[in-house]
């Protein structure tokens, strides 16, 4: 059984779709990407159905990462089947631990700073890029780069006890 991991922002236009296919390009160079499934999702519907933000494909695409994108919104069944659901900020961390259907369910939601132990801990977010420019959606990116190390490691960790 595979392990699955979802990241949820805003609108799942710009962060959680660039950190899906960050962790998605780190899950493939490590050959887990049969015991590890990554997705992503937004706590509201606005953008459902779009493709991401095209700053987002744009600086996913020159960094060498995949940028097919469909948005959809994130619902409370589906903890059922996720093991880590990973929030970009704190608004996202309180918004998916209200929704969570148990404890055990709340306990699946994390931050994704908090897997960068470089990371300031005063600053757990990563900033929404969608209403600045460019250089927004650059520093996400290294912001999820960053992260995706410690979680990486995490990930891998729990998948081998599970296949254990």
């Amino acid at each position: 059984m595979a392990y699955r991991v979802c990241f949820v922002c805003t609108g799942n236009i710009c962060r959680s779709p660039m950190a899906e296919h960050v962790f998605r390009a780190r899950v493939a160079e490590e050959g887990l990407d049969g015991p590890v499934e990554v997705d992503s999702a937004g706590t509201g519907g606005w953008h459902e159905g779009d493709p991401a933000d095209p700053r987002t494909v744009s600086v996913l695409e020159e960094h060498g990462y995949g940028s097919a994108h469909t948005a959809r919104q994130f619902r409370a069944a589906w903890f059922d089947r996720l093991d880590l659901v990973i929030a970009l900020d704190e608004g996202h961390l309180r918004d998916l631990r209200r929704l969570a259907p148990t404890a055990a369910d709340a306990a699946k939601v994390r931050l994704l700073r908090s897997y960068d132990p470089a990371a300031d801990p005063a600053e757990p977010d990563v900033p929404d890029p969608y209403y600045g420019g460019r250089e927004g959606f650059e520093e996400c990116l290294e912001m999820v780069e960053a992260a995706c190390a410690g979680l990486l490691e995490a990930v891998r960790d729990a998948a081998g006890e599970r296949a254990a």
